[in-house]
């Protein structure tokens, strides 16, 4: 919400305090410092509300992160699941000591209140960007889990609708709201470690197995908008569990999207300069043998790009040389590697060669990224003062585009060309046509 409509609602909000005083002013009247914002609270006037779509784990983890804040108000919860959003309704409205949270089972209904402000999306991978689409097409801001979309029209869409409805955007790529994944981009980014030659990324590799014999669809899951846009398969008892929807290809592109865009995004923030086309792509995967899973395993993919830099982007296991020059044996990193020292920075935290890199203060004239210290708080304060949040639209898609292209290389089992400006395949239609895929009628973008 801007600043002008903040400042109506707070006028009128006042007007109605007033109004409500005016015929019993032989008496006291007192208007509760929450109201008003003094102690300490905030105002209900400059409150961000909030409607929280797709609560499941991920979702509920990230909801508690806006319940924490004390400017958000979330005012309802969706999810097609009726304990998750029994379990979800009830935390919230525990949380505030009430019952006013609205509990939805088609998102439709949530965006479209006018009294919602942001909504958070953390429904299933194929259900982002549609979620996501109508809920800033109603004049929403929005917070969307990672990754983005299942194809790369799909993302050209959602670019579009954020650029289009002027709305704030957040990816839910947090770990750019720390300070060791910021300070390793700003070192590259300041060429403190020489020449930047190349950049290792890898991330946990996905699952195979789930139980493919058709059940009965239990009753408290509508199966029908779980799956959505995603084609018709019967209902089996794993195909709509946390442990493996993640991995089967109609729902997801597997853990080379779902978690390995957390190391490609830092990796890409920090070689920001580097990304000008055109790139050679190419790699090999392993697929599932068994169960209803079919997304890649493991990977591992080179991306070279125009000025010579070599991305290699893998998952889990890595390679062992790895595990000896970085000195931890973490499943997920990103590691720069320059002609004069490397960078390596993941969740449990930072080290370099030379360890002098580690205690490099900044000057005036060095280049510094955008700060933030909490990744929910950042996309409140850039709803309040219009600014992009640290993980806007764009550099998401881009993110979110490496992870699209490393998929279909490795099920090509070609080298591809790839121009990022026109964000297509060079003289390789097969490719191409990877790039998009159809919705199940009647769902359109």
């Amino acid at each position: 919400m801007g600043k002008e409509k903040r400042t109506i609602n707070r006028r009128k909000f006042m007007q109605r305090v007033s109004a409500a005083a005016a015929p019993v002013l032989a008496f006291p009247y007192v208007v509760p410092s929450a109201a008003l914002g003094q102690a300490g609270a905030t105002a209900a006037s400059e409150r961000i509300t909030v409607g929280c779509i797709g609560v499941g784990p991920q979702g509920t983890y990230d909801m508690r992160n806006f319940l924490s804040q004390s400017d958000a108000r979330v005012v309802a919860v969706c999810d097609v699941k009726a304990n998750v959003l029994a379990a979800a309704q009830q935390a919230v409205n525990r949380h505030y000591q009430n019952q006013d949270c609205r509990a939805y089972r088609d998102y439709r209904e949530l965006t479209g209140r006018d009294d919602i402000d942001a909504c958070l999306v953390a429904t299933c991978d194929h259900w982002h960007v549609l979620t996501s689409l109508a809920a800033i097409r109603q004049g929403k801001d929005v917070y969307m889990e990672k990754p983005m979309g299942l194809s790369l029209a799909q993302d050209q869409a959602m670019r579009a609708a954020v650029q289009r409805y002027g709305r704030i955007f957040q990816f839910g790529t947090q770990q750019r709201s720390s300070r060791d994944f910021r300070f390793a981009c700003e070192l590259v980014r300041n060429g403190r470690i020489g020449a930047l030659q190349a950049i290792n990324v890898w991330s946990p590799g996905s699952s195979q197995g789930g139980d493919p014999t058709p059940v009965a669809v239990p009753e408290w899951l509508d199966y029908d908008m779980w799956l959505g846009p995603a084609p018709y398969k019967p209902y089996t008892k794993d195909r709509c569990s946390n442990q493996w929807w993640w991995f089967i290809s109609d729902y997801a592109l597997g853990f080379i999207a779902g978690w390995g865009i957390h190391p490609m995004d830092i990796a890409l923030w920090g070689a920001a300069d580097r990304l000008g086309g055109p790139w050679q792509v190419e790699g090999t995967g392993s697929f599932p043998t068994q169960g209803i899973c079919d997304t890649a395993m493991n990977w591992d993919v080179t991306l070279t790009l125009a000025g010579g830099v070599r991305i290699r982007f893998t998952g889990n296991p890595y390679p062992d040389e790895w595990k000896r020059r970085y000195g931890r044996t973490t499943d997920h990193g990103t590691a720069f590697e320059g002609s004069e020292g490397w960078v390596h920075v993941d969740r449990n935290g930072i080290n370099a060669h030379p360890k002098s890199l580690l205690e490099t203060r900044w000057g005036p004239n060095d280049v510094r990224l955008y700060a933030s210290d909490h990744h929910v708080r950042n996309f409140l304060d850039c709803i309040k003062s219009r600014k992009p949040a640290i993980c806007p639209v764009d550099e998401a898609v881009q993110a979110d585009i490496v992870c699209h292209i490393s998929d279909v290389a490795i099920r090509l089992g070609q080298s591809l060309r790839w121009d990022p400006a026109a964000e297509r395949f060079i003289d390789n239609e097969e490719a191409n046509l990877r790039l998009t895929r159809p919705l199940r009628s009647p769902w359109l973008l």
